[in-house]
């Protein structure tokens, strides 16, 4: 497929990016900074600014397409990672607007341009746990895409809204929009760096539902994505299969979800953000569990 990925540079698309080239894709990169990457193609696009976002979508990928004399190839399919990544780093009304306007641009243009596969990133934030303000534990577990999404800041709003607007232009268009609810991305060199001490100290993954994605996983649910069609709008939780820290389910839940209502039979290291539906839907299977990787 001929793919524009938006935010390709970041934490989880520089390792998204080259799993999708060894797959056969061909990629540019529309990122404020190019990936260096061996085959990937690189735009510097302002994705807040729709004139771009246009422009980049029909635009050349890189000077071999001038050779058949036959135009701007068409994309296949828009993968839209670029965002502000969590509070804290801009204002919080920078933050919504960046996030909000930025998928807003992406889609109206798919949808304007024909482009009928658009993936985009979402967020396990969305389930207003992760940046609540003091301890908020989820309706229920393991949390599955059914549960409510009612978070209290400014980068979880921007990503239900988002949600919202991608089954907007579902709505008008018919074509397939998937969202990844993405749980805490990990990268290969964070095993050995972070691990240890949430085992140690479990206390800090309850905001993440002690779960995580590692990059070459995410990678797979995305490729995994772009060759399922006809699902229309569908929203997917994505994270690794089991526990981010050395506590079984049973201990989990004595220590931190005493009195939260168990929705399913749980695994002995099954993961509390639930996966079933991408298991199920597109045959999502994670490779990659840290006790091995350590």
């Amino acid at each position: 497929m001929r793919i524009l990925f938006t935010g390709g540079s970041g934490k989880a698309g520089k390792h998204v990016v080259p799993y999708l080239l060894a797959r056969g894709h061909r990629v540019v990169n529309a990122d404020l900074v190019a990936l260096d990457v061996e085959g990937v193609d690189n735009l510097i696009v302002d994705i807040t600014d729709s004139g771009q976002v246009f422009n980049a979508l029909t635009s050349y990928a890189n000077f071999d397409e001038l050779e058949p004399g036959t135009g701007v190839p068409k994309f296949d399919a828009i993968v839209h990672f670029a965002a502000i990544p969590r509070i804290m780093i801009k204002p919080d009304n920078e933050t919504y607007r960046i996030n909000t306007m930025s998928t807003y641009n992406v889609l109206e243009a798919a949808v304007k341009l024909g482009i009928k596969k658009v993936i985009f990133a979402s967020s396990e934030t969305t389930y207003g746990v992760c940046f609540a303000d003091g301890e908020r534990k989820p309706d229920y577990i393991p949390l599955d895409e059914e549960h409510p999404v009612i978070p209290e800041d400014s980068y979880a709003m921007s990503k239900v809204v988002n949600e919202v607007t991608a089954k907007s232009f579902h709505q008008r268009s018919g074509f397939d929009i998937y969202g990844i609810r993405i749980n805490n991305v990990i990268e290969p060199h964070e095993y050995a760096q972070n691990f240890p001490d949430y085992c140690a100290n479990p206390d800090q993954r309850r905001r993440n539902f002690f779960a995580y994605i590692d990059t070459r996983d995410l990678g797979q649910m995305v490729d995994l994505m772009l060759h399922k069609d006809g699902l229309g709008f569908q929203i997917f939780n994505c994270a690794n299969e089991g526990h981010s820290v050395d506590l079984t389910t049973d201990q989990i839940i004595e220590r931190y979800y005493q009195g939260v209502p168990q929705a399913a039979k749980m695994g002995e290291d099954e993961t509390f953000f639930s996966i079933k539906k991408a298991k199920d839907m597109l045959g999502f299977a994670p490779q990659y569990d840290w006790r091995k990787q350590l």
